[in-house]
């Protein structure tokens, strides 16, 4: 049977509905230091949950509702033992090394899939309470206890060095990490300098498969990435237009 906190925390408040989620700002070098803890970055969609009595919603980080297409994320989340809960975190496809692919993801949602997972990272709202000005190691021990049982998965922080973190995050093909300060509130909808991130640098070789054309006018080329013994294929395009395809 899942936890869950033994005692309300936060201030008592109506349920918000949707809250414009923090965004974390791009750095050169990931910060040191005891005030920071680290968290490893996906490659993902970032969404919002929201449970209001086993009734949830999943909202897209510009607040659309995507709860039909994340029904697997839905059903998931209904199985927390919550009342009313707000959950910040990030929808993936976990390869078996670790690693997540974001067309990988998007091939994923083209059907019913059934291997898509939440990552959660942050608690907003519980049961009544508002959560947000709490310090951010209370709010993620809170939801720690929270999804602990439940097929959602709960993100780590680590307290290691975190340019030693990050270095090995890119060895082993990770997207990259994300910093926050331990005891930093919620910044809701602000690109904070308490939510840091550094992706890491991927390069890769790989084939041109082709060319698009709009109107009679260049449009993009087809690109291909040799997985195993066929090759996926993926459309850059002028209007930014990108799409996997897993052979």
């Amino acid at each position: 049977m899942p936890a869950r906190p033994k005692q309300a925390i936060g201030s008592q408040a109506n349920f918000p509905g949707f809250i414009p989620p923090a965004l974390a700002s791009p750095i050169e070098r990931v910060p040191k230091g005891k005030r920071w803890i680290h968290e490893i970055k996906f490659d993902g969609y970032r969404v919002q949950v929201h449970l209001v009595e086993k009734n949830v919603k999943v909202f897209t980080r510009r607040g659309n509702d995507w709860t039909k297409r994340f029904r697997k994320i839905a059903d998931d989340a209904s199985r927390i033992p919550a009342v009313t809960a707000i959950i910040d975190g990030e929808v993936v496809v976990p390869a078996e090394d670790g690693t997540t692919d974001f067309s990988v993801l998007q091939n994923e949602l083209r059907g019913r899939s059934r291997n898509i997972v939440l990552v959660a990272f942050d608690l907003l709202y519980l049961d009544g309470h508002d959560l947000r000005s709490l310090p951010l190691h209370q709010r993620k021990d809170a939801l720690k206890a929270l999804v602990g049982g439940t097929a959602v998965q709960f993100s780590e922080s680590f307290t290691i060095d975190g340019r030693e973190m990050f270095d090995h995050a890119c060895k082993v093909g990770l997207e990259g990490v994300v910093s926050k300060v331990a005891d930093g509130t919620y910044p809701t909808g602000e690109r904070s300098r308490n939510w840091v991130k550094k992706t890491c640098a991927q390069r890769e070789t790989l084939v041109i498969a082709g060319f698009a054309e709009k109107d009679n006018k260049w449009d993009g080329l087809h690109l291909a990435r040799r997985k195993g013994g066929c090759f996926a294929l993926r459309r850059q395009g002028r209007s930014r237009f990108r799409q996997g395809f897993n052979c």
